[in-house]
């Protein structure tokens, strides 16, 4: 598979499509951020543009050669929740963890 999505995730993505009246959620990748990549969410109804994964998310064609193998999984801290990527294939990442490289 060219990403996986743990059920914590998941279910928080379809929560989210929910409240937002979208039927996907979006994840593309953009240059320019502080270690040279970020990832950008956003949401759309639009399957045609990319892989649909798990029925809950379209990632943007461009963006799996940068994604491929990663982990999507939603976290709860005392400070806080948020999605994370857990990429394998980033050399370097910065310290709150929404920019890479590779």
């Amino acid at each position: 598979m060219i990403l996986n999505i743990t059920p914590s995730a998941r279910d928080y993505l379809s929560t989210m499509t929910e409240n937002n009246g979208s039927k996907y959620v979006y994840l593309n990748v953009r240059g320019g951020a502080c270690s040279g990549f970020k990832y950008e969410w956003n949401f759309t109804d639009d399957a045609a543009k990319g892989t649909v994964i798990d029925d809950i998310l379209v990632l943007d064609a461009m963006a799996e050669m940068f994604v491929f193998g990663c982990t999507v999984d939603y976290v709860r801290e005392l400070g806080g929740s948020y999605l994370t990527v857990k990429n394998p294939n980033a050399t370097a990442q910065c310290g709150c963890g929404e920019s890479f490289a590779v």
